[in-house]
């Protein structure tokens, strides 16, 4: 890999993107926060350096369309534009700072700051970052279609509907901490969707239950939904426990749930996990 692909390489996984043109000014360095959630503020930063140039214009755009500009020599210096999902907190902003407010899904977006000299360089520079805006879920996962009794060669015919979302969460399946992949037991439903632009999605899960299925006289079914950025986790159990059932060959299985109280939400971490959980006793 030659050294113009690795410094590609190192602005996109930062998130920054420096176009320049012209001699003396040097740099832009953008700096917005990759996720936030609904009514949230922003602070976005455009930090450059002009070298022997002086400043002619700083201006913002949000997927291309201009928000907000700072003239140093108009009157006022500062002003915004009409633009969908951007709210500009004009007292707060300047040649360096724009600070947005009530953010809401339509917020999310590519940010760019766009920063021109006065003559005789004319020099221009931009940087660019993205944010996302993300609601996340306020409960556990949910697995239904729990029979009350199970016998070994029957079919185990469950769903897990991930709480409401934005975006929606990416559900897997897994039996004794194994990812459930074979096609025909992973059953792919499209997400419903609720007001204000949430979602839940909704997986299935198919299968025979047998013998094997059964570690240790046991069997683990989870759920985990995944949404970037955050973490929240929370769990439901469900315990199958095998009693003794006269006149019958194989023991039934009876299901008891259990819910404990979630966890906080923690909202600096990078994924969010959410786990719904049955546990399958037999002997």
């Amino acid at each position: 890999m030659n050294f113009i692909a690795i410094w590609l390489l190192i602005r996109i996984l930062i998130g920054r993107f420096t176009t320049l043109t012209g001699a003396d000014l040097k740099w832009v360095r953008v700096s917005v926060p990759q996720y936030r959630i609904p009514g949230d503020m922003a602070l976005l930063q455009c930090d450059y350096n002009l070298g022997n140039d002086n400043l002619y214009a700083v201006k913002w755009y949000k997927d291309n369309e201009e928000f907000f500009k700072f003239l140093p020599k108009a009157r006022p210096e500062a002003s915004s534009y009409s633009v969908e999902g951007i709210h500009v907190d004009m007292k707060s902003s300047n040649r360096t700072t724009v600070v947005l407010y009530s953010l809401n899904f339509k917020s999310s977006g590519l940010y760019r700051c766009e920063v021109s000299a006065e003559a005789p360089s004319f020099a221009s520079a931009q940087g660019e970052a993205r944010m996302e805006i993300v609601y996340l879920p306020k409960e556990d996962p949910q697995i239904s279609g729990v029979e009350r009794e199970y016998q070994i060669g029957e079919m185990v015919n469950l769903n897990c509907t991930s709480g409401k979302s934005h975006p929606a969460s990416i559900l897997h399946w897994y039996v004794n901490e194994q990812q459930v992949l074979a096609p025909g037991t992973i059953i792919h439903y499209p997400p419903i969707q609720h007001r204000h632009g949430l979602s839940s999605s909704i997986l299935g899960l198919r299968f025979v239950l047998t013998p094997k299925h059964f570690v240790g006289g046991s069997m683990k079914i989870k759920c985990i939904a995944v949404l970037s950025p955050v973490l929240w986790m929370g769990d439901k159990e469900s315990v199958v426990q095998s009693l003794p059932i006269k006149q019958m060959r194989e023991a039934l299985l009876l299901v008891r749930s259990s819910a404990p109280p979630p966890p906080q939400i923690h909202s600096r971490l990078l994924a969010v996990t959410i786990i719904g959980l049955i546990v399958l006793y037999h002997s």
